[in-house]
């Protein structure tokens, strides 16, 4: 009697394929590493003499995005939600950022948070989807309005036949999604969420100003490292060269940005100019005040969130 083969479901070849594309890119970054091995060691190096005021004031902003999440997940709904429990799951989704690729594990504390504050299933999806709408609106025009201020910076390649091709399939792909009845009616929830948050300004100012103060503060953690080890770079190109890197970074679904952002933000620093050293203990320092020094607290507020069902 043979048994036939057990059918995937489509969110689990989702997981399948993430994994698998971020084990690809784990292993990249590994090999990196390891060729620039010298550079990381004296980049750590560098770090371990490096300015502490300024490190503590890069500690200081890196502290206060998660009340900006916090703020800006306000902002996307219109019942107001408890204070504390929002930012401390704010914390623990960051923590759980760091262990699922593609924002999976912030989307799920996220989710699971908003749908124990009373919000149904689709309601708490759209929120997020509200939410990440308002990030990459906020990144992109930051890109513009500093690449206005730093002209040079950012060289826009010319278009060829493979940037032409992956745009038209990705305008064809989207004109599909749209075809598909249940697509239609997730983005008509979505738009109507938009309209109810915007007809309350209090909450369209806190979903605007959380995602600005978002991303300009984790601008500032790297300028304030940058600061620390002496790399003399203007801090407006600082800020460009964070949020267009993180950007590109977010193409590849690592855990946290693992191994591409960093790679990004070593390539961005070091093609503006930077010594290779200075600009891996800039990235080193930055990775330590955002990611590494709060995981294990963040882990555990997530795992008291959870036994206290807030989660």
């Amino acid at each position: 009697m043979t048994s036939e083969p057990v059918a995937l479901s489509p969110s689990r070849r989702r997981v399948y394929w993430h994994t698998a594309v971020t084990l690809a890119v784990l292993v990249g970054a590994g090999c990196l590493a390891r060729r620039h091995w010298p550079v990381l060691e004296r980049g750590a190096v560098g770090l371990t003499v490096a300015d502490q005021g300024w490190l503590l004031v890069g500690g200081a902003a890196a502290a206060a995005t998660w009340a900006c999440a916090a703020l800006a997940q306000q902002g996307a709904v219109v019942p107001r939600l408890p204070q504390g429990r929002l930012v401390a799951a704010q914390f623990a989704a960051g923590a759980a950022n760091h262990l699922l690729p593609a924002g999976l594990g912030a989307g799920a504390v996220n989710l699971r948070f908003l749908m124990r504050c009373g919000l149904p299933a689709g309601r708490a999806a759209s929120a997020l989807a509200v939410k990440g709408t308002a990030a990459a609106v906020v990144r992109a025009v930051l890109i513009v309005a500093l690449a206005v201020a730093c002209p040079g910076v950012l060289r826009v390649p010319r278009p060829n036949l493979v940037v032409l091709a992956v745009g038209c399939a990705a305008v064809t792909g989207v004109a599909v999604l749209l075809a598909v009845p249940r697509c239609r009616r997730a983005l008509a929830v979505v738009l109507a969420d938009i309209r109810a948050v915007h007809a309350n300004p209090p909450r369209a100012a806190a979903l605007w100003g959380g995602q600005l103060a978002f991303v300009a503060l984790h601008a500032l953690v790297l300028i304030a490292v940058t600061q620390a080890v002496a790399l003399s770079l203007p801090p407006a190109r600082v800020a460009l060269l964070y949020v267009a890197a993180s950007s590109a970074a977010a193409l590849l679904p690592t855990p946290g940005g693992l191994g591409s952002l960093d790679a990004a933000l070593a390539f961005a620093l070091t093609a503006s100019g930077a010594p290779a050293t200075a600009a891996a203990s800039a990235v080193l320092g930055y990775r330590l005040l955002t990611v590494w020094l709060p995981l294990l607290p963040g882990l555990m507020v997530l795992a008291v969130l959870v036994r206290r069902r807030s989660l």
